[in-house]
């Protein structure tokens, strides 16, 4: 039996803001976006090509907003993920190794595969952490 994760709900605090701001600026897709009533709306967005989407809303969630960290995307490409997200004038960390000894600045030469990241937040906080795999073990 497969057991597949299809929704994460994203607490925010201002439900326009973080439309755009997935929609515009990360590149999601904007799935659907639903007012049920004044108290509840549902507005679903999908990562290019992930079997995974996120939900953000009004009356869906009672996290507080900016508490979910450790959200993580996959990338075939980080330095490529990185200007793009840069493009769109997402505030993101420059790329990183992350090893034994923590985190280091990566250089030239370096092999990503599954140890290169970059980090952003969304306007509440809520992080978000995007990986380099180019091929798995």
């Amino acid at each position: 039996m497969n057991w597949t994760l299809e929704v994460v709900v994203v607490p925010v605090s201002d439900v326009e803001r973080a439309k755009a701001f997935y929609g515009e600026q990360v590149g999601f897709t904007v799935d659907h976006d639903t007012k049920i009533s004044d108290e509840l709306r549902v507005v679903q967005l999908t990562p290019p090509g992930s079997g995974c989407s996120i939900v953000i809303g009004k009356g869906i969630v009672e996290m507080t907003p900016g508490a979910l960290k450790g959200l993580q995307l996959v990338v075939n490409d980080i330095h490529a993920a990185r200007v793009q997200l840069v493009e769109r004038g997402v505030d993101v960390s420059e790329v990183q190794v992350l090893g034994p000894q923590g985190a280091r600045p990566a250089r030239a030469g370096d092999d990503l595969n599954n140890v290169g990241f970059v980090f952003f937040a969304d306007p509440d906080g809520n992080g978000w952490a995007v990986q380099q795999i180019t091929s798995r073990s």
